[in-house]
């Protein structure tokens, strides 16, 4: 949603005029207090080169051009020690934090529908030295229930504390750890298990009775299930082979004399970590393998990028820790002394879906400085908020958008508005909490529209970090300076970068104005490939100076400053009968600024020549439309109604012209869907990454139908 304000009334405007007049009074202090002329040398200044000289690279980061980094505290080169070396440092602080759930109740909608609703308390914390005490016993407990070292151990669990106190137990005792995303079906899950071979398995009371009972049958390595929650289960309906346990009853036989002095086999930097299955956005999901000293790697040069990190933060963790980004986040969380606080994105925020009307969501209770978060969900909270200033009057209307205007061209400029931020800002920084200092956004493209929003709403930098399962979640992240938007930064100290052309799809490293190919990444973070799927490996390589590269499949261009912006992804890119090419990924990624779109996924067959789209609309929005055109009937038969999709295709349209996408790449056809798309439903992965191959079998009547019956 773009603003569109009368730049005549606003350079006569009084409120403006007071603004730009608040500016020059303070612009010299301020400018130096905030060490503004810096920052924006930093911003400017040339971050990677070229290695060779060459267009495609490699390319490194200016900082450790000589070197990559491989770890960042000496002699720390695995997973143990490096939070060993943490509870040395900060062993009395809080480390892990989680709400008390004062009670619960059950709240029916006007459909019919009941949502559970929630009622929290404070954060109860542990503290680092509490943290290692536990991880102690829980190791020790699994030892004493037969867990040998090097022998795979999985989890499928929620993101809550449970799950990193048992991460760090494994990692201690050199458990390799295969994680599972907990919103895998049932198929996938089994698949993973069985693959994996794992013995024991750690998951909630939830999972337990809801997805993995009716497939436990299938599981022929099992032998143990450790549930997290203070729950008791019934055991009955449960094959005999296998035997559950809570998990403080295991901590609870980890803690006796004979257990505890069971022997600790410590990993070595080249040992199995993780095995991290991917979350399957094409086909069965992957297991990808992470050595210790790969982790190592990553997060050193992630953290790198994180100015200050440190005990003053607090970090809110929300994503699912299956998944890489969460993962290393809370990891180099704890290493540099941070306190964790859990939530989940269903009681994140004061208005999130299981927080009681009137009750505190998780950020204004933890008031966080530091959060992840993916692109959809940045996408949620702007659309929110512009929904909010819709609603407003006039007058406070007309004043948001001024000082949003005026605060976006300080911010081009490299500058920030104080006045802006104080009086218009401080309700929206409000809903995160009001202390975010720095958000990172991974796992997809993050809207140049989306990205300042949030670096004007929420009055803080939003790093855009790029990189895979295959390396460790590391390859690039903006840096806290740099104000461009649509670049995801350059490469990281312990990574560099190169293109490979890509002829086919008209990338090559001769493009003008910059050098685009094929990203591959290289270096110490760089995994060991699929489990037990060594035919899948091509993607994995070696060169003569033994050094591992992953090609990722996604089309980048490199900036004169050394960044890199991703512009396709190969698997997006589709010809149609004419010869055009379309992005599939570029169409979406346009088009979800729509104010009528929730989501979007563009489809296009190689025998057609034109793009067709199913669209989540914004049910607020598109009843309100349906509205003022007569049409008062049920959500489901708005969606189904031929007028609603003319009405939404006019928007795309609208916004396709006002961003300039290619008559061949703009939808003519829609196909309206009245359930969202969740990782619940199989269409989207955990970090909300579109399911082609799913959605595509979703939608194959419609498909059909908008294609005429081909």
């Amino acid at each position: 949603m773009r603003f569109k304000v009368d730049m005549h009334y606003i350079v006569f405007s009084p409120v403006y005029l007071l603004m730009w007049l608040y500016t020059l009074i303070t612009f010299i202090p301020w400018y130096f207090l905030t060490d503004a002329g810096k920052k924006k040398t930093m911003a400017k200044r040339e971050k990677a080169k070229s290695t060779t000289g060459k267009a495609e690279g490699p390319y490194r980061c200016v900082e450790n051009f000589d070197n990559l980094a491989r770890e960042d505290f000496e002699g720390k080169d695995s997973l143990d020690k490096l939070f060993e070396h943490a509870v040395q440092r900060f062993g009395k602080a809080d480390c892990l934090g989680t709400r008390e759930v004062l009670n619960e109740e059950n709240e029916t909608q006007p459909s019919g529908k009941i949502f559970k609703k929630l009622i929290l308390g404070e954060y109860r914390w542990l503290s680092y030295d509490e943290v290692d005490q536990i991880i102690s016993h829980l190791g020790s407990g699994l030892a004493a229930l037969g867990q040998q070292p090097k022998s795979t151990i999985a989890i499928f669990c929620e993101t809550r504390a449970e799950w990193m106190i048992t991460a760090q137990a494994c990692f201690r005792r050199n458990f390799p750890l295969v994680t599972l995303y907990a919103t895998l079906g049932e198929e996938a899950v089994a698949y993973g298990l069985n693959e994996c071979g794992a013995t024991h398995l750690i998951t909630s009371t939830e999972l337990l009775e809801t997805k993995l009972k009716s497939i436990l049958p299938e599981m022929h390595n099992l032998k143990h299930i450790i549930y997290v929650d203070n729950k008791s289960i019934t055991r009955t309906g449960y094959p005999e082979g296998i035997q559950i346990h809570s998990m403080q009853a295991v901590q609870e036989l980890g803690a006796k004399p004979d257990n505890l002095s069971i022997a600790v086999q410590r990993p070595q930097p080249t040992d199995l970590a993780v095995v991290m299955y991917t979350s399957g956005s094409t086909g069965q999901p992957k297991g990808v393998m992470i050595i210790h000293s790969n982790l190592i790697a990553g997060m050193t040069g992630q953290c790198e990028r994180i100015p200050g990190l440190g005990p003053k933060d607090t970090y809110i963790g929300y994503l699912p820790l299956a998944h890489v980004l969460e993962m290393t986040a809370e990891i180099s969380c704890m290493t540099y002394g941070c306190r964790i606080g859990y939530s989940s994105p269903q009681t994140l925020s004061d208005q999130s879906t299981k927080i009681k009307k009137g009750s505190k969501g998780d950020c204004s209770v933890l008031r966080p400085t530091l959060m992840a978060a993916v692109p959809e969900i940045m996408d949620r909270i702007y659309k929110n908020v512009m929904n909010k200033v819709q609603e407003m009057s006039y007058v406070q209307r007309t004043l948001f958008k001024l000082g949003y205007n005026y605060k976006l061209e300080q911010i081009k400029m490299g500058y920030d508005a104080p006045l802006c931020n104080l009086l218009l800002f401080k309700k929206v920084k409000a809903q995160l909490g009001g202390n975010i200092r720095m958000m990172l956004s991974g796992g997809a493209p993050l809207s140049s529209a989306t990205q300042r929003f949030m670096n004007i709403c929420f009055c803080c930098p939003v790093g855009q970090g790029y990189g895979l399962t295959e390396t460790c979640g590391a390859g690039t992240i903006t840096e806290v300076a740099d104000y461009s938007t649509g670049r995801v930064g350059a490469p990281l100290i312990c990574c560099e970068v190169k293109l490979r052309d890509w002829v086919e799809g008209g990338y090559t490293s001769q493009d003008q104005p910059h050098p685009r190919g094929e990203i591959m990444i290289g270096g110490p973070n760089v995994t060991m490939g699929y489990y037990k799927s060594e035919h899948l490996n091509n993607d994995f390589w070696v060169d003569e100076q033994g050094q591992r590269w992953f090609c990722t499949g996604d089309v980048g261009e490199i900036h004169p400053d050394g960044c890199l912006q991703i512009v396709d992804r190969k698997k997006d890119l589709v010809k149609l009968q004419a010869g055009e090419y379309v992005s599939l990924g570029k169409v979406e990624s346009a088009l979800k600024n729509c104010p009528l779109i929730e989501n979007i996924c563009a489809y296009a067959n190689s025998d057609q020549n034109y793009v067709i789209s199913f669209v989540v609309p914004n049910q607020k929005q598109l009843t309100i439309l349906a509205n003022k055109n007569g049409i008062s009937v049920a959500w489901e038969e708005i969606c189904n109604h031929p007028a609603m999709e003319k009405e939404v295709l006019k928007a795309i349209k609208e916004v396709a012209a006002s961003i300039k996408l290619q008559r061949f790449e703009i939808p003519v056809k829609v196909r309206l869907s009245p359930e969202p798309w969740t990782p619940e439903t199989g269409l989207v992965t955990d970090a909300f990454k579109l399911k082609r191959k799913e959605l595509k079998n979703h939608f194959q009547t419609d498909i059909e139908r908008m294609y005429g019956g081909k």
